[in-house]
């Protein structure tokens, strides 16, 4: 049960960090997705030029992407945050370990999503300025554009961590009995 400022803190810490998730999700990523896909199918049909297929197609692939990865993320967040508070509620200590495990590893990947918004960034840079096919200039500036996107996505989302973080482990520093 929950006893002391420290843990309200962490309960508060949880419902902000996953209040932003959501938001993100539902908020940016989902309409950012559908306005892609909507983007995209809009080049192909009234303006049926080589750039602008090149220009579609990373629209309408990222923008469905972006569709799918916002709705799950943003329609699983409530139930995702009601059992970690729930387990929190029963066992502080297991709760707090098991999140602290979990925010490890989300925060392993954040290089590895970087990285990859780098390859598209420099990608679409390649494509755009050493390529003389229109089609292939289109998929460049696309990738650009995207690597923008997805950088300012978990540009945000890491930065959410941080604090997140910072609550899990100083409860796990109180919960956690000093050797003697």
């Amino acid at each position: 049960m929950i006893r002391n400022p420290q843990h309200m803190e962490l309960l508060e810490a949880t419902q902000i960090y996953f209040q932003g998730e959501k938001l993100e999700a539902l908020v940016f990523i989902i309409p950012l997705g559908l306005m892609s896909m909507l983007f995209g199918t809009w080049l192909l049909t009234d303006t049926p030029s080589s750039f602008a297929k090149g220009v579609a197609i990373p629209f309408l692939t990222l923008g469905l992407l972006l569709s799918t990865v916002g709705s799950v993320v943003g329609f699983r967040t409530p139930a995702q945050l009601t059992g970690i508070q729930q387990v929190m509620h029963a066992d502080t200590q297991v709760g707090v370990l098991a999140e602290t495990q979990r925010m490890m590893q989300v925060n392993k990947a954040w290089p590895v999503y970087l990285a990859i918004w780098a390859v598209f960034g420099v990608a679409g840079l390649a494509l755009r300025f050493a390529g003389t096919s229109d089609f292939y200039q289109g998929i460049g500036i696309a990738l650009v554009f995207f690597a923008g996107v997805g950088m300012l996505i978990d540009g945000f989302a890491e930065r959410r961590t941080r604090p997140y973080m910072q609550v899990l482990t100083a409860t796990t520093v109180i919960q956690t009995p000093s050797p003697r």
